[in-house]
């Protein structure tokens, strides 16, 4: 069972994750986010549990709890949803009407 925890603080480790999760069962993977060109974490994760029991117990004890200073939000991951390729700047574009070609001035 996939779960999501969010609210995480910047300072948050896999391994401080890992040995979070430990307590209710066998997480089998763990994945922080982190900025793709700083590299600092997002402040939220992914924990993989190795049944829905496991994932469950997790969510029921750790959900609202204090984890390093801050509140987890901990609930079963939802599936991505499909973007288009290649829009990550909310929907803004900066390059004028691509249909007419360059400007002139």
């Amino acid at each position: 069972m996939k779960l999501y925890v969010g609210n995480l603080t910047f300072d948050t480790t896999d391994q401080d994750l890992r040995d979070l999760f430990t307590q209710y069962g066998k997480p089998t993977e763990v994945a922080l986010v982190t900025d793709h060109e700083t590299g600092r974490s997002r402040g939220f994760g992914f924990v993989t549990m190795g049944n829905a029991e496991e994932g469950n117990a997790a969510i029921a004890a750790l959900e609202g709890k204090d984890f390093q200073g801050r509140n987890l939000t901990v609930n079963e991951a939802r599936p991505r949803e499909d973007r288009p390729p290649g829009n990550r700047g909310g929907g803004r574009s900066f390059g004028g009407d691509r249909d007419r070609g360059p400007r002139r001035y």
